[in-house]
């Protein structure tokens, strides 16, 4: 393996400016941010990583972007995924300096939550994707560029096509029918608009009183139809209907659904759960649920199962809390969106800041993180309320390192390294070459853990508030402190090919 370094100092500096801008009270107004899956949406496709394929793979030389040659050639091409409840994905790694780790779960996200957020090659990535291996055949991009390539010759060309404009590095196929494909793919590609997502709901958490239609939640799908039910344990009477208030059980991409909830049901909650079989479509980033592993792109999918969710609180009178959470990489972070549908404030705690909510406002609450930092929290609120949220930020390419050769100790390798899903150390293995970023701090809505915390990130708000004095003192108790929180956020681990 060899070490990417430099990493601890950008996050460092990332963690004092969080708190700088903290304490100089730099809150704005602002409404919740809309990523192109819609603002605090939920859903699309979960997988487990599985290993780099043989069959579709091949080795590739690397100059780096000082000029430096790695002294060996690393494996380059597709990754298998299973799909939860079904379906099978192929994809290319998008980090080529962090590694990948095997049976990690991974999460469907928009461009805007993984490196490409920043990448003004993400749409050329997709066309390299749309034409070549594999959506076309090895036998036909060998007869366009006048080579005769195996499948594996076909997959790495692609794999350096796409890690020159993921990670700026010039990737060269060892095989010189390979290096056509390369070339050629380089040469033609242009920009593509970003794929729409395979299934989200948005938002994913609604509020309001009983006896009223909570919602609506727009179904976004290239589905041509999802089926919609209620989660076990809804209370007796609490229907899904859409707009004409008649139940549904099916929706379409577009449709708006809502929670049907009678009067004079007693406080509580409900959640409705949205399936679909469908494929992904190609170009769709996948990050890491479990930890820091590489961002992968999408290159091919069977039928596979998607699935989103999403909840809803009513009560009689008080305060009656949504929350929904959305990454924004862009801002270094997390958006915590919070609403209050009741007739008296909602106040609860948010990573350790008393925050306030009047009724009938939402606010977007900003919680700035350190690259690779993992989070978890929970918010709680009156008659049972309480959400957890949990992931990990991953929005960037790892910092280019040293050449292997600088270090006995930092010669690649394919060889599966110890690591635990979840964790920091424990069993699993890097998987072959690697590749990725922008692991999603994607969030979950469970609600089953105490309020807690991992690494640092200070809070910041926008729009008013009393928490606002609270949350500069805390930045300059941080600073004060000398960025001790730093010491909690989660680094990436060595990559290796």
């Amino acid at each position: 393996m060899f070490s990417v370094r430099g990493r601890g100092a950008a996050r460092l500096a990332a963690a004092t400016l969080v708190a700088g801008l903290a304490v100089a009270g730099t809150m704005a107004t602002a409404a919740p941010a809309l990523a192109d899956d819609g603002a605090a949406a939920s859903g699309g496709a979960t997988a487990k990583l599985g290993g780099l394929s043989e069959e579709e793979s091949g080795d590739i030389k690397i100059v780096d972007e000082n000029g430096k040659e790695w002294p060996d050639a690393v494996s380059g091409g597709l990754f298998t995924m299973e799909v939860e409840g079904g379906g099978t994905l192929s994809t290319y790694c998008i980090d080529f300096r962090t590694p990948a780790k095997h049976d990690y779960r991974y999460k469907e996200v928009g461009w805007d939550a993984s490196s490409l957020h920043s990448n003004e090659n993400a749409g050329k990535i997709l066309w390299i994707l749309e034409n070549s291996y594999p959506k076309i055949s090895a036998q036909d991009l060998g007869e366009k560029v006048g080579a005769d390539l195996s499948k594996g010759e076909a997959a790495a060309a692609t794999q350096a096509a796409i890690w020159k404009l993921s990670d700026d590095v010039t990737a060269t196929p060892t095989s010189p029918d390979a290096q056509k494909l390369t070339e050629s793919l380089l040469k033609d590609a242009v920009k593509l608009a970003e794929p729409k997502a395979s299934l989200t709901l948005s938002p994913s958490s609604v509020s309001g009183k009983a006896g009223q239609k909570l919602g609506p939640v727009t179904v976004s799908t290239n589905s041509q139809t999802a089926k919609v039910a209620t989660a076990p344990g809804v209370a007796a009477g609490v229907t899904v209907v859409g707009k004409d208030g008649k139940p549904v059980t099916e929706a379409k991409n577009g449709d708006e659904i809502f929670f049907d909830v009678p009067a004079g049901t007693p406080d509580g909650s409900a959640e409705l759960i949205v399936e679909a079989s469908t494929k992904v479509p190609l170009g769709r980033a996948f990050v890491s649920l479990d930890g820091p592993s590489q961002t992968l792109i999408l290159a091919g999918s069977s039928e596979s199962t998607v699935s989103a969710k999403a909840t809803a609180t009513w009560a009689k009178t008080g305060p009656i809390p949504s929350v929904t959470v959305a990454k924004d990489c862009a801002k270094g972070g997390l958006e915590v969106i919070a609403t209050n549908k009741g007739d008296e404030p909602w106040t609860f705690d948010l990573k350790g800041v008393s925050l306030s909510i009047a009724p009938g406002e939402t606010k977007t609450v900003p919680v700035p993180l350190a690259e690779d930092e993992a989070y978890k929290f929970t918010i709680k609120g009156p008659n049972g309320f309480e959400e957890t949220f949990e992931g990990v930020l991953d929005c960037k390419t790892a910092t280019p390192g040293p050449v292997p050769s600088e270090s006995p100790s930092q010669t690649p390798t394919t060889e599966p390294s110890p690591t635990t899903p979840g964790g920091s150390t424990g069993s699993t293995g890097t998987t072959g070459s690697t590749g990725s970023t922008g692991s999603t701090g994607t969030t979950g809505a469970t609600g089953t853990t105490g309020s807690t915390t991992t690494g640092g990130g200070d809070l910041a708000e926008t729009g008013s508030s009393n928490a606002t004095p609270m949350i500069a003192g805390i930045a300059v108790a941080l600073v004060l402190a000398g960025g001790g929180a730093v010491f909690f956020l989660r680094k990436k681990k060595t990559a290796g090919h």
